[in-house]
This record gives structure tokens, C-alpha cells and sequence, in this order.
């Protein structure tokens, strides 16, 4: 399935109240692997992913595990390794954004990401002025980059 996904920083307050989940993720590939492969606990659901590409449109597979698959895998994620706080919020016109609070040594850094029907789409998004800059194409904040930058 493909990810149509835009990623900016966050400039300024965000609006409204937002409820939040945690989330660790830890990455099995190497930092040179140019697909990633993860694992991933969001609450109490758990996933195995399977990512590849780069920018805008992705390559994205991902199944639901149970814990017990997520604990066994999980010590294979030492030094790459991301926690987290995801809110989501709706903006004028039905998209949902995604905003990731960062936690440990990568806090105070927030994202929001925003995944569009198609590259259309994306390209025609205008972004709300909460939004700072977009770093959809700048390695260093994918995920799998903030942790091998502050593994937890």
C-alpha cells in the first residue's frame, strides 16, 4: 500500500484539545538498510512494518502482532529506538493531521504529519500557519533517523 504522507515542524500552538496515545517503535534493520523494518506499540496494540522508499510516496505493509511478538522482538531494537506521544486532529476540509510529541532525549521536538489521497493532494495542501516548516524530504527527521540520533 502506498503512503502519501507530508511532515512539517510545529511553529506555534496547536488548537484544540487533543487526546493523546504513547508509543514506542524500535527498528531491526541496520541504519543502512534502505527499507526499515519495525516494531511498534501504540497503547495496547502492537504492529510489525515494513517501509521502504523515500519522501513523499512510500511503501508501507504493516500487520497487527501480539505482545508477546513485540516483546520477543523489542531487545533487537537497543540503540534505534523511538517514544512518543500521537495526537490527532481534524483540519477545514476533512484531513486528519497526526502531531508526535517527542519524548526523551529528542524532546521538546514535535511533528505533524498528514497523509493525502494522492500526490496531488499533497502538493496542493496549503498548510494552517501552526505549521512550520516542511521536512517531508529531510532525512533527518524520519523516524528511523531520530533514533539512531537519541535511541531510548
Amino acid at each position: 500500500m502506498k503512503e502519501i504522507e507530508r511532515k512539517f515542524l510545529v511553529r506555534g500552538p496547536v488548537p484544540g484539545d487533543l487526546l493523546s496515545l504513547s508509543i514506542r517503535q524500535g527498528y531491526l534493520t541496520a541504519p543502512t538498510d534502505s527499507t526499515e523494518i519495525r516494531v511498534r506499540q501504540v497503547g495496547n496494540a502492537w504492529f510489525l512494518t515494513v517501509k521502504s522508499g523515500e519522501g513523499l510516496v512510500r511503501e508501507e505493509r504493516e500487520i497487527a502482532i501480539g505482545a508477546a511478538e513485540f516483546e520477543t522482538l523489542w531487545p533487537a531494537t537497543e540503540g534505534r529506538r523511538v517514544e512518543k506521544r500521537r495526537c490527532r486532529g481534524s483540519l477545514p476540509g476533512g484531513l486528519v493531521f497526526e502531531l508526535d510529541i517527542f519524548d526523551g532525549a529528542l524532546a521538546p521536538l514535535v511533528l505533524v504529519e498528514i497523509e493525502f489521497a494522492s500526490e496531488e493532494d499533497a502538493h496542493a495542501f496549503i498548510p494552517p500557519t501552526w505549521f512550520g516548516e516542511d521536512v517531508t524530504d529531510d532525512p533527518r527527521y524520519k523516524n528511523k533517523a531520530l533514533a539512531l540520533a537519541a535511541p531510548v
